[in-house]
């Protein structure tokens, strides 16, 4: 890395690959103390055993960094993990990074471990310095259980912590069951982690499809080349990974998702056994869904258009934005067959949620 990550993101701007923003450029400062303390030489003990072993590592420091959606908070995350060195590091949806704790915990358990979460713990000390945690939020009673033991023994045994999320601490798992049990988990991240406000008044996920188109028709290579073009100028080129959402004792399953948007087609999404409870698990999560290869529904796919309605009733009440290729415009979807009528709601809602500033 050359300069501090505000010299980088200067250079960046002058080059126009980001624009300037007044907000991000006053929040870099805070990374810097964790990039100190990440490239900072490691610390031995002293004598003879210092000769052969490490010293306990020192606490790490953390940041919380929390705002409204599109404001450029995982896109500084981003510089951080990009511009750290070689030290071992992840870049993990939240969400997706608990499920993984949670099958650590099960494999611990079947193996009879006591404390199963130490072991979990300490085997993602030992492979990353730097966890970088996207769109964190606590939506599940088993998360809000071990998520507060989990981050003070990652963050005592050397593992910085930086998270963006679009709540305030405060707010985290708010109205859950027994969220009594949970309120230590927010006095650590107030006591050990930055917690900062990232104020711009620009939502630039909004401001990139300000007046895009986002409903095409028919299903072509043009149609999947917009979408295409649109997913890598929301994500910045990322191919995405699944995201897995638990619900109930299973999961929901988002198969490409990044940066709060989600991609999949009409199939992945209406093509299987989901209710309302999935959708809201899926709209709760995500803040742009593309959904690809909507087809022509009538009485032949019955079931998937009512999974479809559904869907989009969900996402229009979280206000989700929504980017789709269809065999036909809204209108012309759903033109024969049992549910006609109950979809012409459906259709100028579809119709709605195109406009310019939907989501903002």
């Amino acid at each position: 890395m050359t300069g501090t990550l505000t010299d980088i993101y200067d250079r960046k701007v002058e080059a126009g690959e980001i624009r300037p923003d007044a907000a991000q450029r006053a929040a870099l400062p805070l990374f810097d103390p964790i990039l100190a303390w990440l490239t900072r030489p490691s610390p031995r003990a002293g004598g003879l055993r210092g000769l052969l072993t490490r010293a306990k590592p020192a606490p790490a420091p953390g940041l919380y960094l929390w705002g409204g959606v599109g404001r450029g908070k995982s896109m500084l995350m981003d510089l951080l993990v990009a511009h750290a060195g070689d030290v071992p590091r992840r870049r993990v949806h939240f969400h997706a990074f608990m499920q993984e704790i949670h099958a650590g915990l099960h494999a611990a358990r079947k193996r009879g471990v006591e404390d199963a979460l130490a072991p979990v713990a300490d085997k993602v000390a030992a492979e990353v310095q730097l966890l970088a945690f996207d769109e964190m939020q606590i939506t599940d009673i088993t998360d809000a259980m071990i998520v507060g033991r989990l981050f003070e023994r990652l963050m005592d045994s050397g593992v910085a912590i930086v998270t963006t999320s679009n709540r305030v601490p405060d707010d985290l798992y708010k109205d859950g069951l027994n969220r009594a049990l949970f309120l230590p988990f927010i006095a650590f991240l107030k006591e050990r982690m930055v917690v900062h406000e990232l104020e711009s008044e620009t939502d630039y996920r909004q401001h990139r499809l300000a007046g895009a188109e986002v409903w095409f028709t028919p299903v072509d290579e043009a149609a999947r080349a917009a979408i295409a073009r649109i997913w890598d100028e929301l994500t910045g080129h990322d191919p995405g990974t699944p995201l897995r959402l638990p619900l109930k004792g299973r999961e929901v399953v988002v198969p490409r998702a990044h940066n709060g948007v989600g991609r999949g087609r009409f199939w992945e999404f209406c093509g299987q056994p989901l209710g309302p409870a999935d959708y809201l698990a899926i709209a709760s999560a995500l803040r742009v869904l593309m959904i690809e290869d909507i087809p022509y529904l009538s009485a032949t796919n019955y079931n998937e258009a009512k999974r479809f309605v559904t869907l989009i009733d969900t996402l229009y009440e979280a206000r989700v934005r929504l980017i789709a290729s269809a065999a036909a415009t809204p209108e012309r979807l759903y033109t024969e067959g049992e549910g006609v009528f109950e979809f012409a709601r459906t259709a100028s809602r579809l119709r709605e949620m195109q406009g310019a500033d939907w989501g903002a």
